[in-house]
């Protein structure tokens, strides 16, 4: 049996030879002697596509690499042989570049021809590109643009129809146009006098084949070549200059190459002026004294460099190069006197004072001195005045002043001595008052400002409130602000005036005036029952001081009385807090029934009020009520869009009840359309809202009130079921854990004070025997649901009481029936009386937290806190309280 070996794959490329980047190239896999091939491709040693077709197109240079091929078929032989890796080279394309002549500068008018150079071949059509926009028109190798219309950013590129297809895009050339060059046109000397001579120079630049033209004034007339003006080179030369020279002259620069002219020069005047006149001035002027020296100098306008030649009347005295010359004097006169004086003799540290030196002829130095006049002067000033400044204590003392003039220094006499007194400044106190740590807008303030060591009390005073000025002048040392708003907050300080004397400005007292206080009412204890007693605190911010506090309470609105902002209310004094106390609690001893409570506060003379607090209702529960309230469902919250049912259960003959409750929307009283309907004495809700939550109670009209019940709708998803009422130590409870959409029992985690205490597959826990320890805040939780708000559940405590004792006889007479029919009659008549007595209550208890209580609960109702007391009573399946 003869084994062939494997066909053998081969790759070929197309095109063949050089490529360039950015061609694509098809590779073609061949397999003699079988067709139906699945071609496998490796790249680079590693498996690529695989395919039906026996060719593969390529990008470069993003796919360059090693390629090879492989067939495999269904039926023999499965595989070929790995073909070889064909060389795949390409090259960058050619790089199109621009040149451009003229080269060097260019100048606005010219013309400019551009090239496009594309090395290794030739058969290209060209493509110009002008700040990245194509020229159409332009498909030579050459444009020619025009200056200054064609300005800007010029490329090129290739293409061809034989490969390369395309050169890359040239850099840009920027096409910049470069200024005319500057003329310079300089004048020596300018002005000049009649008969001198001028020469005018012009240059362009360093470039020196330049040619000049000159002209003169406004009409442009060219200077040419005359007796007077001689042209050479750059310069023209004026001589013997006349008043006919004077004018306007400008230049310009000619030659043949490019640029064929230079910009004009600017334009400069030739002034052609008289002779100076020679002037003498004499120093010192005015009066001179013997044996003083005296200077004289000749002065010649607009120029220095004069020889001097002096006269006496006609006759020549000397020569000089110099224009001043100096003599004695010998004009008889005394020896002037100076006299000093001062701007004020008293002044304070830190002020500053001017001394005047003054003498009745001019030209003087002024020497200035302190303590003694033959000492060394404190200084030397060429000004008569002599300023110090920022005086200290050590700078008080006397001072003398004489004045100096000439070389050799001629002196005045001294003057006569001046007295300067410097104190310390007075220090300035500024005190607010009262000094309340708050001010409240409309109250008073008062600040008074206190000079210390000021001398006599002749001040003015100065206030000012942010380093601005409020009062620059005020004869009385206060400032009375009355009443005060918000706008008064600020830094204030004062400084006191007397005369030019100013204090030391004080140390800034900070205003700030708030917003008209309300008082803040707050109660405690917050559980309570009939006969306790309740302590009402009222609080104005917790840095506030100075307070007397009054006391009040609601009724229902009359005239002549207070009212509050809710006009639906008066208010009346307690009566032992009428004039109000500086102790800022009330005791109400018994707390008696449900009512509303306000406080507020004064302080000042007048007095000042605060707001009213807002109202803290105070709710007791009656546990003699001859109604009760049952609600069903029988649990503290409910889902929203459900129906509740809400009754008044009288007991005995009372009538007149009412249902009530309070929400966040206000009080409301009976069972009024706008939130349920009512059938007898129940009130049906027919689909509750949010806004359905709050304290529901039933009240007659003779003053009685039911314990009352605190209903929660919640807008999740998640609720707890749990009882309305106190639950007895030793029941059972169970609470439920309800979701929105089924009834069914899913596993729930149940919380107790915030703390995870159960697990139930269920959605139920059940405490089998509840003792004091479980009362607290409840709440369940589905992991993926949601969970339920906090519910309050309350247990009381049973105490041992009569009821005992009777069981405990009627077992004995069970036990003796048979012996003593009678005792057994006595113990059941006994048993039958005892049934009916009450179960001893356990006093009320706080709760350890301080969060909302489940008894006394506040709610902001516009302007009311509401506070209900939950009564403990009995453990009963209709939800009775």
């Amino acid at each position: 049996m003869t084994v062939s070996a494997l066909p053998s794959a081969t790759v070929s490329t197309s095109p063949q030879g050089l490529l360039y980047s950015g061609e694509t190239v098809t590779l073609q896999c061949d397999i003699p002697d079988y067709t139906d091939w699945t071609y496998n491709w490796y790249i680079n040693n590693q498996p690529g596509s695989s395919t039906h077709g026996k060719t593969i197109t390529i990008t470069l240079p993003d796919q360059d690499g090693q390629y090879q091929c492989m067939g495999t078929r269904t039926d023999r032989p499965q595989k070929s042989q790995l073909s070889r890796a064909p060389s795949i080279q390409f090259i960058a394309l050619p790089t199109a570049s621009v040149s451009i002549s003229p080269q060097g500068p260019l100048y606005s008018g010219e013309t400019v021809t551009l090239q496009c150079v594309i090395p290794g071949y030739t058969d290209w059509m060209y493509n110009w590109y002008r700040n990245n926009q194509q020229f159409s028109s332009q498909t030579s190798e050459t444009i020619t643009i025009s200056l200054p219309d064609q300005t800007g950013q010029y490329r090129c590129q290739g293409t061809r129809t034989t490969r390369p297809q395309w050169s890359n895009l040239s850099s840009s050339l920027p096409i910049i146009i470069t200024a005319l060059p500057e003329t310079t046109l300089t004048v020596e000397p300018n002005p000049v006098f009649p008969g001198e001579t001028v020469t005018l120079t012009c240059s362009v630049g360093s470039d020196s084949i330049w040619s000049y033209k000159w002209y003169k004034d406004r009409n442009g007339n060219e200077v040419s070549q005359s007796v007077r003006h001689t042209i050479t080179g750059d310069t023209l030369t004026i001589s013997r200059a006349a008043e006919s020279d004077q004018g306007l002259y400008l230049c310009q620069g000619q030659r043949r190459s490019r640029p064929t002219s230079s910009q004009p020069s600017t334009v400069i005047t030739l002034t052609v002026n008289a002779l100076p006149t020679a002037s003498v001035s004499i120093s010192p002027q005015g009066l001179f004294y013997s044996g003083e020296t005296v200077s004289m100098q000749c002065d010649i306008s607009m120029y220095t460099d004069w020889t001097y030649s002096w006269f006496i009347g006609n006759n020549f005295k000397s020569s000089t190069p110099g224009q001043t010359i100096t003599t004695l004097s010998n004009q008889a006169d005394y020896q002037p006197s100076t006299t000093l004086t001062l701007d004020k003799e008293d002044v304070f540290t830190g002020d500053s004072v001017t001394l005047s030196c003054t003498v009745k002829s001019s030209g003087w130095k002024f020497y200035w001195y302190r303590h003694r006049p033959d000492s060394i002067p404190v200084t030397t000033t060429s000004e008569y005045s002599y300023t110090l400044s920022w005086v200290s204590v050590s700078d008080g003392g006397q001072y003398w002043c004489r004045a100096g003039r000439g070389d050799p220094v001629y002196y005045t006499l001294y003057s006569d001595p001046v007295q300067i007194n410097v104190t310390e400044r007075p220090v300035t106190f500024l005190t607010l008052q009262p000094n309340w740590t708050q001010i409240f807008s409309g109250e008073t303030v008062t600040m008074r400002c206190d000079i210390q060591g000021g001398g006599d009390s002749d001040w003015n005073y100065r206030w000012y409130k942010n380093s601005q000025s409020v009062i620059p002048f005020n004869t009385k040392p206060e400032y009375r602000i009355s009443p005060v708003y918000m706008s008064n907050s600020g830094s204030y300080t004062c400084e006191g005036v007397k005369g030019n004397k100013i204090s030391k400005t004080s140390d800034a007292v900070q205003l700030t005036v708030s917003d008209k206080p309300k008082a803040v009412l707050s109660i405690s204890p917050q559980w309570l029952n009939p006969g306790d007693s309740v302590t009402l605190s009222c609080e104005v911010g917790k840095m506030s001081t100075g307070w007397r506090f009054s006391w009040y309470r609601t009724v229902p609105y009359r005239a002549g009385l207070p009212s509050l902002s809710d006009s639906s209310y008066s208010v009346e004094p307690l009566s032992d807090s009428i004039t109000g106390t500086t102790e800022s609690f009330y005791t109400l001893s018994p707390a008696g029934h449900t009512g509303g409570y306000v406080c507020r506060a004064g302080r000042g003379d007048p007095v000042y009020d605060t707001l009213y607090s807002l109202i803290l209702s105070l709710f007791v529960s009656d546990l003699h009520s001859s109604v009760s309230l049952r609600i069903s469902p029988n649990t503290t919250q409910h889902f929203r869009s459900k129906s509740l049912s809400l009754s008044c259960e009288e007991k005995g003959n009372s009538t007149g009840w009412r249902l009530m409750r309070y929400t966040e929307r206000g009080v409301e009283s009976g069972c009024v359309s706008n939130w349920g309907s009512i059938t007898g004495s129940t009130c049906t809700i027919r689909s509750t809202y949010t806004w359905s939550s709050g304290v529901y109670w039933c009240e007659s009209g003779s003053g009685e009130y039911s314990n009352a019940v605190n209903i929660t709708v919640h807008a999740g998803y998640v609720i707890l079921e749990s009882p309305v009422h106190p639950v007895t130590e030793g029941d059972s409870v169970t609470l439920r854990c309800k979701y929105w959409t089924t009834s069914l029992n899913i596993k729930a985690d149940f919380y107790k004070d915030g703390v995870l205490i159960k697990n139930e597959t269920t959605g139920e826990m059940t405490i089998p025997a509840v003792s004091k320890s479980d009362e607290g805040f409840y709440k369940c939780k589905y992991p993926d649901k949601g969970e339920s708000p906090e519910s309050w559940m309350t247990v009381r405590v049973v105490a041992l009481g009569s009821s005992t004792s009777v069981l405990v006889g009627v077992v004995v007479g069970l036990v003796v029936a048979g012996v003593l029919l009678v005792i057994l009659l006595v113990l059941l008549w006994r048993f039958k009386n005892a049934k009916g007595t009450p179960r001893p209550r356990e006093p009320t208890r706080t709760p350890n937290r301080t969060k909302d209580l489940p008894r006394v609960r506040i709610l902001m109702l516009g302007g009311a806190h509401i506070y209900d007391t939950i009564n403990r009573s009995d453990n009963n399946d209709n939800g009775t309280v």
